[in-house]
């Protein structure tokens, strides 16, 4: 077996596409297929099942996939080894949702850009439970989660910061100046949110269930907040992205008290030897937020 072999056969295994697979690695597709039936001839198994236009790994390529991935990065843990003080370089695929990628990564994006110009950053945006699965999959080798929970199965993750959250409204909506808002009082407020599966969409309407009518989706936050300053609804965000519209007066933040706290979060697979530009965005990664939020270190 070939190290570059099991490289390409475990962006296959991540994407399922060749042709995507191509993409991602730079080379053209049908060296990535000659890759992959070598690797098969060499192990004399069917590593990929071929259904049309879609694939999926056999048995043995379940079975080879977890091997791969730690070849894969015990060759890259060397590297950094014998590199020693080198500057760091590689690539780290990154999971994580707009709104913290718009808000909370700049500063970070922007050092590496400017500082380590030979570490290549891919950003993925997902939510949690793609997230998590990505990472635990091997697809992703760093993701940014916003949860409620703190501890998940199979992954080890880091709290970076609490995620303050405002419900929000236009300035001339009738709850603007009330004070202590129950659930109760939304219930004829219509409501305006992002995507199902945004952690704080997801729990503002479960509170609600019982009072609120259905969401009107706008899928991105720069969308939600201009329908809700357009006087379309009342929308549950976290504080760090409405801050400019507070200030200025384009929406108006409601005395309601949020009855859950969602945390900021870094996470990777549990076991995951972590080459060295990866440990240095995860330690750039807390500092940054961290300071950003006001949160103390840990």
């Amino acid at each position: 077996m070939e190290l570059r072999h099991l490289v390409t056969f475990e962006k296959v295994a991540a994407v399922l596409s060749f042709t995507r697979a191509a993409a991602e690695l730079k080379y053209a597709q049908s060296s990535v297929t000659g890759q992959i039936r070598s690797l098969e001839t060499s192990l004399g198994v069917e590593l990929f099942e071929r259904l049309g236009s879609r694939i999926r790994l056999t048995e043995a390529g379940e079975r080879l996939l977890p091997y791969a991935r730690r070849i894969i990065e015990l060759n890259e843990e060397a590297r950094a080894a014998v590199a020693g003080a080198e500057e760091p370089a590689g690539t780290i695929a990154v999971g994580t949702m707009e709104s913290l990628t718009s808000y909370r990564l700049p500063p970070l994006l922007e050092l590496f850009h400017h500082r380590h110009p030979k570490v290549r950053l891919t950003l993925r945006p997902t939510l949690g439970d793609a997230t998590r699965q990505a990472l635990l999959d091997g697809t992703y080798d760093i993701g940014f989660l916003m949860e409620r929970e703190t501890e998940h199965p199979g992954l080890e993750s880091e709290v970076l910061a609490p995620e303050p959250l405002v419900l929000v409204a236009g300035p001339g909506h009738p709850l603007a100046g009330r004070a202590g808002l129950t659930s109760a009082d939304l219930a004829a407020a219509p409501l305006v949110g992002t995507e199902p599966g945004c952690p704080y969409r997801d729990l503002f309407e479960e509170e609600l269930r019982e009072w609120a009518p259905p969401f009107m989706e706008f899928g991105t936050i720069e969308a939600t907040k201009k329908a809700v300053a357009g006087g379309l609804g009342l929308a549950l965000l976290p504080r760090i992205t409405v801050s400019e519209e507070l200030a200025s007066g384009a929406l108006t933040a409601l005395d309601w008290e949020v009855p859950f706290t969602l945390f900021t979060q870094i996470a990777w697979r549990r076991g995951k030897q972590l080459p060295g530009h990866v440990r240095l965005f995860v330690e750039q990664a807390r500092r940054l937020v961290r300071e950003q939020s006001g949160s103390p270190e840990a």
